[in-house]
């Protein structure tokens, strides 16, 4: 037994087939509150702890998912590249929109930070919790953050993303494809992306823009802070 769950494979398997059945749970019920991600999480706890499989050992398979993290976020520029003539139309509101969306993530996180009284590393671990982990693991390791903090606060944002975004776009009436793309990517990184993909292709393609252009304006802004 102990060789099978030290094996990378049992960790890649387990992921794997807890996200399987969140997946199927998903298109059973079609609730956004019944997100893949956050069905597969308490599995994959509840698997480990029934078991008595110590985490070390799932993280062994956990570290090849990690290591998929850039070139997944990377692929995304595929359909980004085919909804490039929207992209090059409206650039300047594209842009905007990201900024307008860091700065109230960036700066609403620090306002909170403040007022709770959380210490330096926690405020570093929550900042960058709205773009990709990739991205926001290097952010917070600048700053003195914990990573495993940062990891799972980017998990959580991105699955309220994908979960309330399309409840708060009905809700204010946001009936542009492309506004509401950019407004999921902007506040819900990858996890969200994959909810505006089932939207429609221009949400999944300016939502792919917004991670990587909030990436960049997230990274900016710590840098000035």
């Amino acid at each position: 037994m102990n060789q099978v769950t030290s094996s990378p494979l049992f960790g890649i398997a387990l992921s794997v087939a807890a996200f399987s059945v969140g997946l199927w749970v998903n298109r059973r019920t079609k609730l956004s509150i019944a997100n893949p991600i956050l069905i597969a999480i308490p599995l994959v706890i509840a698997c480990l702890t029934l078991t008595g499989v110590p985490l070390a050992d799932y993280q062994r398979g956990g570290e090849v998912i990690n290591m998929l993290l850039g070139p997944a976020t990377a692929a995304l520029a595929l359909s980004i590249y085919r909804q490039r003539e929207i992209l090059k139309e409206n650039f300047l509101p594209v842009l905007l929109g990201c900024l307008a969306g860091c700065c109230a993530s960036v700066g609403s996180t620090l306002a909170l930070c403040r007022i709770f009284g959380l210490d330096q590393a926690l405020t570093a671990s929550l900042v960058p919790k709205s773009v990709t982990t990739p991205i926001a693991v290097e952010l917070s390791a600048q700053g003195g953050g914990i990573a495993a903090v940062t990891i799972v606060v980017v998990i959580f944002t991105g699955i309220c993303g994908a979960a309330l975004a399309p409840g708060f776009l009905k809700l204010l009436r946001v009936e542009d494809p492309m506004a509401a793309g950019v407004a999921i990517g902007t506040a819900s990184h990858g996890i969200g992306t994959a909810r505006a993909l089932q939207m429609g292709k221009v949400q999944g393609a300016m939502s792919g823009v917004a991670i990587g252009v909030s990436g960049i304006i997230t990274v900016l802004l710590v840098m000035l802070l």
